[in-house]
Order: structure tokens, then sequence, then C-alpha cells
């Protein structure tokens, strides 16, 4: 799997500032990986404080799209929860354009329970969440796909539109979208009709060909051929050079090593460069390498270098 296709992927709701992500960013860049992507959450898990407290995704992403020249930007992924779906489509245009094409839409239907209480935001159950994503996804690709001169409208029973100039336009069409999780069904469905890629986020890897093949018949479903979508997955990434700077790396990001090697890729380069070749021979096309210490920037030159 070349550079090209691995994402270096932030959690920043756990603790940073904008500066720390430019930094990551724009090492990310220099060394070759594909693509940055960060998480679009509002409050910290676990035992971090957060501080000095979150930053927004695609206010971020903006300013990166102008400090980065070559490397792609997104979200894994942008909760259907926190956006209306035609203000989303205005903001993530107006970021392809300045980034001059580089962004990819992660969308899903949100999870985290405490969050959107924490900043006063509804959260529907899950049936509803996913009504919403549908109809967001339908709204989103209507905007993006209206020729310019002629008006979207759209009868949904969350998102109803009416004569929109359905402005300003991505630079790049179709917009890659990101759609992901572990579903049986609905998931499926809507990767089928709606995605360029398809995640599945820390899964084990039989889960992710069980998913994945889901998907696949959700495509022929639909009479898409399944080809046409990228499948990816995330796992959290933790080397060191030897077994020593492993097990210090990962006990500053609070994990177990054992459960880092059973669970992501992990442990020296030589168990990494073998995780994600397993990883690619069962069909992933692309890894989105979670990294949790955006301090470590050290570390990113070892991951670049075991796996180029």
């Amino acid at each position: 799997m070349r550079l090209a296709d691995l994402t270096i992927f932030t959690e920043p709701q756990q603790g940073a500032t904008y500066d720390d992500l430019l930094a990551v960013a724009q090492r990310a860049e220099r060394l070759g990986f594909g693509a940055f992507f960060r998480s679009d959450h509002y409050l910290a898990m676990g035992d971090s404080d957060g501080l000095p407290g979150p930053t927004d995704a695609w206010i971020t992403l903006g300013a990166l799209a102008r400090e980065t020249t070559t490397i792609r930007l997104g979200t894994l992924v942008t909760s259907a929860t926190f956006r209306l779906p035609g203000p989303l489509a205005i903001s993530v245009a107006q970021v392809d354009q300045m980034s001059n094409g580089r962004i990819e839409l992660g969308l899903g239907a949100g999870w985290f329970t405490e969050e959107h209480d924490a900043y006063g935001i509804p959260f529907p159950g899950l049936g509803e969440r996913f009504d919403r994503l549908e109809e967001q996804l339908e709204v989103i690709t209507g905007l993006w796909s209206t020729p310019s001169g002629e008006t979207f409208s759209h009868d949904g029973p969350y998102y109803p539109i009416t004569d929109s100039p359905a402005l300003p336009k991505p630079v790049q069409s179709p917009m890659p979208i990101v759609v992901g999780g572990g579903g049986p069904k609905r998931t499926p469905a809507l990767a089928a009709r709606f995605a360029t890629e398809f995640n599945t986020p820390f899964v084990s890897l039989d889960f992710f060909v069980e998913q994945t093949d889901r998907v696949r018949s959700a495509c022929e479903a639909v009479g898409r051929d399944p080809a046409s979508l990228t499948y990816s997955a995330a796992l959290v990434v933790c080397v060191g050079q030897d077994e020593a700077e492993f097990v210090t790396r990962a006990a500053a990001i609070g994990r177990e090593p054992d459960e880092l090697r059973e669970n992501g890729a992990a442990g020296t380069p030589d168990q990494l460069r073998a995780t994600v070749e397993r990883w690619r021979a069962a069909g992933a096309q692309r890894l989105h390498l979670q990294v949790l210490d955006l301090a470590d920037l050290d570390h990113l030159d070892l991951i670049a270098a075991t796996l180029a």
C-alpha cells in the first residue's frame, strides 16, 4: 500500500490547538501521506480534559486548505446532527474551492450523546438520525449536482428545499463522500447510493470483510458497480523503532501494547508492515491511521519510513 493510500487521522477533541493540527498536516504532507483527516467532535472522550477545548472541523479544514498544497483533507466523520444540509453543502464546497479540489466529506448519523447534551444539540433516536442522514445526503448531493443556472427543490420531511440556486459548486465533481459504519442494512444501502468511499472504523479484519461484502451486495442491488467504491478502514497506529520505543509510545496514549497489536496497526516496523499488508490483502484500498499523540511528529516520520 502506497503512502498516497494512507491518511493521518486525528482526534483533536482530545486536546489540540489549531497550531497542533497545522504542524501534523504539514508534516504529513511533506512526508507524502495521501490525506489528513480529522474527527468532528465537540467533547473529549475518556479521561482527557480536552484542553484547550474543541476546534470546529470545517473552520479547521478551511484554514488548512490555505496552508497546505497537495495533501487531501477531510472529516471522519461529520455528524448529520451538527449542521443543516444546505449550509453544510455551502461550507464544504467553499473549502473545496479554497483547497483547489482536495476535500472529502465524511458524513454519519452521529452517536456521542454527551457532546450533544454539552452543547445543546438535539439528539433524536437512532432511526430518526438515519432518516435525517439519508435526507442530508439527498439534499447535499442534489445541490452539488444541479447545473449552474438551474434551481434545486426537495420535498422531504426534515429538510424541504424550495428553488435553491444550489451555489456554490465544489471544484470536484462528483465530490468525494465517505460513508461508513457497522450497520448491516441501512449503512450499506446509503453507501451504495451516495458514497465514493466506504469505511469501517476500528473493527476486526473479519468484520471488515463481512461488512464490505454487504456493501458490494447493496451496490449490485441498485445496479452500481461495486468496484466504483473505495473500501477503507480506520485503525489506531502506534509504532516504535524497537519494542522499548513502542511500549513508550503506547503508554503516552494510555493504551496497552498487546491490545494495540491486536486491534490496531502497531508494534515494531516489521509488525506494522505485516498488519498493513493483511488489510490490503483483505481488500482495504485505503487506511486511515489514527494518530493520538499529536505532539510526537517523529512518530509520523517513522510511520512514513516504515511504509514508504
